[in-house]
């Protein structure tokens, strides 16, 4: 049953590849970036072939740019960038890793890796946290507020002038904001009475008019 498969991956070139990472970011400030590793795994049960291209072989070191893989088992590919100039900065290189079967030349299957030099990691960090907060802003989603009704707004405002309010000018409160849903006072009143009432009981020494 794998037979057929294997046979029709092996003759259509498609043959999946894995390698880690699929990126590559090097620092120009921070040498140490300046040598990345990848891997190559073959989880197959046969040998593999492997051959390192780039786009832009002239800015890098690749040591054992070509070899081979044990069925099951994985190798692993260093990169050195040579060139960090700032006319490199942001440029996007590309490597492909090509993989045959031992006795073959024709490549079975390909993966690529694309590799990016930056100034700085800070800086890095700075501008994915900008997109980051871009992003969220972009996905947030808004919903329309609902409206209270007037009447349901005067009863909630009544309510927490009754909370905060001593004792005694709760009784009063209650009697003006009945009078009001009644159309006998005004709001205007009932203010004007609740901070008389305050002064009072905040500034007992002082003269209310």
């Amino acid at each position: 049953m794998h037979q057929p498969k294997r046979q029709a991956e092996l003759v259509e070139g498609n043959l999946p590849v894995f390698v880690f990472p699929t990126e590559l970011i090097f620092y120009a400030d921070d040498q140490s970036t300046h040598k990345q590793v990848l891997t190559l795994y073959n989880p197959y049960e046969f040998a593999l072939k492997f051959k390192v291209l780039c786009t832009t072989p002239n800015k890098y070191v690749v040591v054992d740019a070509a070899g081979a893989v044990k069925p099951q088992c994985c190798v692993d590919i260093v990169i050195r960038h040579r060139d960090v100039r700032s006319c490199h900065y942001g440029v996007i290189d590309k490597f492909r890793l090509q993989v045959s079967e031992q006795s073959q030349r024709k490549a079975l299957g390909r993966k690529e890796v694309v590799a990016t030099l930056l100034p700085s990691a800070k800086e890095q960090q700075k501008e994915e946290e900008e997109k980051r907060i871009k992003e969220h802003l972009t996905e947030s989603l808004f919903f329309e507020q609902s409206c209270q009704p007037a009447s349901m707004m005067s009863f909630s405002r009544d309510q927490s002038l009754l909370i905060t309010c001593p004792k005694y000018v709760r009784s009063s409160l209650a009697i003006l904001a009945s009078k009001e849903r009644s159309g006998c006072t005004s709001s205007r009143q009932i203010c004007s009475f609740f901070w008389q009432s305050m002064k009072t009981e905040l500034f007992p020494q002082a003269l209310v008019y």
